[in-house]
């Protein structure tokens, strides 16, 4: 079964007929722009855990369970998701095209779009809010007519498919971090905690990241100061030092969501999240997408092995 669409669409879910993308220029070595990618890489001992969740609130069919005992050895992990500034970085050392631009359209939440946008953009059957966007790209997130990326440098990549995350690691030297990394890092020393800061989801009334508030999918409150993706380093960073672990966009990993079929895992939840729906912010939580969709919720953070100097 296809994940909740409020999560992330699948490619091939849109009422259209496509061809494929061609293939994109090749990564080039890695230059200064690569180097500074990868500065604030996190050095983080690893160890044993427990991964993964019984939840009642959780999604069983999603694997997130059973709790177990995980290992992982020393790594480093990006305090944040890839942001525009770092992936226009990319795009301008390497030409790189993304399969967003390839394909010609993106997924975007129609609550996002002008009236004549959204009138000329077929809605995923099921999903109507989901939207395949012409033209909608990691420029131009909301498709033609978009706001500038220039008040956005700081927020995270968007419409970015995992095999346009693998192209960036290539360039930059890092990698996708695998599923118990991700989730060691995301959990940020706590054990069997629900979020990276505990159980509670606003403790004490704060806000602690940026997921739906409101009536999903028709009324955004937008009570924590976000409407879509916020900054990276907004709110509270865990105690490993990650900001924005859960909600603002999925995160890519490396690793299949089965041992069977393409699809990757995405972990983390989104600005789209909401527990009425795809309560998916959590650190246990999981769900999958194809290795060539993209949508304006779909992210990546960066990992690499220990430190060598």
């Amino acid at each position: 079964m296809a994940p909740k669409s409020c999560c992330a669409p699948v490619r091939g879910s849109e009422p259209l007929t496509l061809p494929p993308p061609p293939p994109g220029p090749p990564p080039r070595a890695a230059d200064p722009a690569a180097e500074r990618a990868v500065r604030d890489l996190l050095d983080l001992p690893g160890g044993r855990f427990l991964m993964g969740t019984e939840d009642p609130d959780g999604f069983p069919a999603d694997g997130e369970g059973p709790v177990r005992e995980a290992v992982v050895g020393a790594f480093r992990i990006a305090p944040t998701t890839v942001t525009n500034a770092r992936f226009a970085s990319f795009v301008k050392a390497t030409g790189h095209v993304t399969e967003a631009e390839s394909f010609g359209f993106s997924f975007v939440f129609d609550g996002f779009l002008t009236p004549a946008v959204a009138a000329a953009s077929p809605a995923v059957a099921g999903t109507p809010w989901w939207r395949a966007v012409s033209g909608a790209d990691w420029r131009r997130p909301e498709g033609p007519g978009s706001t500038s990326l220039t008040t956005r440098q700081e927020h995270p990549v968007v419409h970015v498919s995992w095999n346009d995350a693998q192209a960036y690691c290539a360039w930059s030297g890092t990698r996708l971090p695998t599923e118990a990394e991700w989730e060691y890092a995301a959990r940020g020393g706590l054990e069997q905690r629900r979020y990276p800061w505990g159980d509670e989801l606003r403790p004490g009334g704060r806000y602690m990241c940026n997921i739906w508030n409101g009536d999903f999918p028709l009324h955004n409150t937008r009570a924590d100061g976000q409407a879509g993706t916020a900054p990276a380093r907004s709110f509270r960073p865990n105690g490993y030092g990650l900001y924005q672990a859960v909600g603002n966009v999925w995160e890519w990993s490396a690793d299949r969501f089965g041992p069977d079929g393409p699809e990757r895992t995405m972990r983390g939840g989104s600005h789209m999240c909401h527990d009425s729906y795809c309560n998916r912010y959590r650190v246990a939580a999981r769900t999958r997408n194809t290795p060539d969709s993209s949508a304006g919720n779909i992210g990546f953070r960066v990992a690499a092995g220990p430190r060598t100097a």
